[in-house]
């Protein structure tokens, strides 16, 4: 009772996105905590998805009528309690103990779609197992086809309601904090990682009474992927650098289903996505994780969505940390966003509780920037809501 107790007095303290990221530095350790926070090379691309947000301005309008309000939406045909997913993150299942299946139950209770990566901790099997909703999943293209073909129909068996294809990894960008951490799943035995470790009590006690703690969806295909140059050496051999058009749509055909193109930020790119048939495209470079120099996701949101008008839905990620992010992005078009980070950082500062907090605290500042705009729907803002 009492650990309970101090765990709602502990959450209470937590109001903001970067709140939780304090929590989740102080609860993980340092190697995982910058593989979720770290961008590729100088990081410029990740800086910018967040800062620019801060240059677009919102209207506040006053004696309209505030209440009743809704924030419920659709994202791909699926009603959402409110327009934001859970992005594919990898290691997820590092940052806690049986991270992706807490996020993923997290999600279900708050009426979001979770969305599992490739290159997770706990596999398709084991969310299916322990969620009642369908789930997206992610999906990375490998050479080896046969590989591939066994995701998509594993996510098949699972129920998976929508395949979501990352387009940008064909290769791996340069991450130089993951390199100079020497990254690896499970941690290395190195006295710089057993002490990361052993500082982080909490983090070690979840670790220990779990036997996920590799990639599960590829350890018996890819064997020995264990550290990050095993990794990047299964990378360079696996990763198709190869994928084009025709494989999205030999992907469309096997999966038979919903299908999400992740990855585009030129218009040219988007057009081609919306003629390929998906669904849905996520304007998304990839965390700043890829291309450093690229645009942010949010200034290239608005020639996207003119790009392809009512061809295709448009989804965004990159640099949401508050629910205002949230609501500008949907002003410049974007039908339903994607979290990461924000999520990881719950996760990382309290497991299933820390997620249901993130996802609370960005419904509370969207749901009082809506109102404080002159709006009761969320499906209802567009451009008038912000300043030229």
């Amino acid at each position: 009772m009492q650990t309970r107790l101090r765990r709602v007095k502990v959450v209470s303290t937590l109001l903001t996105i970067d709140d939780l990221k304090r929590q989740a530095r102080r609860r993980v350790p340092k190697m995982f905590f910058d593989y979720a926070d770290s961008g590729s090379w100088t990081e410029a691309t990740y800086r910018a998805n967040e800062e620019d947000f801060a240059k677009i301005k919102l209207r506040q309008r006053v004696l309209v009528d505030m209440t009743n309000r809704s924030l419920e939406s659709t994202m791909i045909g699926e009603k959402v309690s409110m327009p934001i997913a859970l992005a594919p993150t990898g290691l997820t299942g590092m940052q806690h103990a049986d991270g992706e299946i807490l996020a993923a139950q997290a999600a279900e209770e708050f009426g979001v779609p979770f969305t599992l990566s490739t290159m997770s901790i706990c596999s398709i099997e084991d969310v299916a197992a322990a969620t009642k909703k369908p789930f997206w999943f992610q999906l990375y293209v490998m050479r080896d086809r046969d590989f591939v073909a066994s995701l998509i129909d594993r996510a098949k068996d699972a129920g998976c309601s929508a395949l979501v294809l990352t387009l940008d990894l064909q290769i791996l960008g340069q991450r130089h904090k993951d390199l100079r951490n020497g990254l690896s799943t499970p941690p290395k035995f190195t006295p710089k990682h057993v002490w990361q470790v052993a500082t982080r009590p909490r983090w070690l006690v979840g670790m220990m009474g779990t036997r996920r703690r590799t990639f599960r969806n590829i350890a018996c295909h890819a064997k020995g992927v264990t550290d990050l140059s095993s990794l990047a050496v299964w990378t360079a051999e696996q990763f198709d650098p190869r994928l084009s058009w025709k494989d999205v749509a030999w992907i469309k055909e096997r999966w038979g289903g919903k299908l999400i193109l992740k990855g585009i930020l030129d218009p040219d790119d988007a057009r081609m996505a919306a003629e390929a048939g998906a669904d849905a495209i996520v304007v998304s470079n990839h965390g700043g994780r890829q291309l450093d120099g690229a645009p942010s996701s949010i200034s290239v949101l608005p020639r996207v969505v003119e790009a392809v008008g009512d061809r295709v839905e448009v989804h965004f990620d990159g640099g949401i940390r508050s629910g205002q992010d949230v609501l500008k992005a949907l002003c410049l078009g974007a039908k339903g966003t994607f979290i990461g980070r924000p999520f990881l950082y719950g996760l990382g500062a309290g497991g299933k509780d820390g997620v249901k907090l993130t996802l609370d605290i960005l419904r509370k500042e969207l749901d009082t920037t809506l109102a404080l705009c002159g709006k009761r729907d969320i499906t209802e803002v567009g451009k008038s809501l912000l300043y030229d």
